[in-house]
């Protein structure tokens, strides 16, 4: 090739990638419709005894809470305790997979909680393998110091148990809302909780996209329970022991 071309095509190439870094760099998440870290610590503090007993392990004081945009960009997260080495370490990555999953599948005309998804994932159910389907990147985890953590980028995750809620305003979707550091089951009563106090309930309402338990009778939106499962402040059982293995 001639030098001369050689050298303008090295420079027309190293031109656009730096081109498209600056872009990369200076785009800007737009996390205005959804509550800050500092917001989001303040839920949770208030969510235990916000509507009765949460149940689970804890009653929903050990919490990891994340929120995204209606792009999907991480923007906020918190724990629930000052000491975020005394919430479980793998509910960081859950529960910001849940509130991308709980933003990614609703819409103004239908909220979906993640737990609304589980008997759809099962075997033998028409979304199998959904869970497979956009992995989430651990480069998005952030130390218990809170230092980076994946804010303002695509986390991705997709979770189908109790613990994520699409987030609301004026009608419409704008984020999403993942907690978890507890069961499935208490996981969703607190992100209902934080939702509803942060007056971010879908057009429904606040029990629009409850989670159903298998209890409750058959439907193809049915949860399992799991220990000491409370809904709406009321006790319904514990998951039933394993048997058979």
């Amino acid at each position: 090739m001639n030098p001369n071309k050689s050298a303008i095509v090295s420079a027309t190439l190293l031109l656009s990638f730096a081109t498209a870094g600056a872009h990369a760099q200076g785009r800007q998440a737009n996390c205005s419709a959804v509550p800050t870290a500092e917001q989001l610590k303040q839920l949770l503090a208030a969510a235990p005894a916000h509507g009765g007993n949460a149940g689970g392990l804890f009653g929903g004081a050990r919490m990891w809470a994340a929120v995204v945009n209606r792009d999907g960009d991480l923007c906020a997260f918190a724990t629930s305790s000052d000491d975020a080495t005394q919430v479980w370490p793998g509910s960081q990555a859950i529960a910001k997979a849940k509130a991308y999953t709980a933003n990614a599948f609703s819409l103004d005309a239908l909220a979906l909680s993640t737990a609304m998804l589980y008997t759809f994932t099962q075997p033998g159910h028409s979304l199998w393998g959904l869970n497979q389907s956009n992995l989430f990147n651990p480069d998005f985890l952030a130390p218990p110091n809170g230092a980076g953590g994946g804010r303002g980028q695509i986390a991705g995750g997709i979770i189908t148990f109790g613990g994520g809620v699409p987030l609301y305003s004026g009608g419409h979707v704008v984020g999403g809302l993942g907690i978890s550091g507890d069961t499935a089951c208490t996981d969703h009563e607190i992100a209902k909780r934080v939702r509803d106090e942060a007056a971010m309930n879908p057009p429904g309402g606040e029990f629009a996209d409850d989670i159903q338990y298998s209890v409750e009778g058959p439907s193809v939106f049915a949860h399992p329970l799991c220990p000491n499962t409370f809904k709406n402040g009321s006790f319904l059982g514990n998951e039933a022991p394993g048997s058979g293995y």
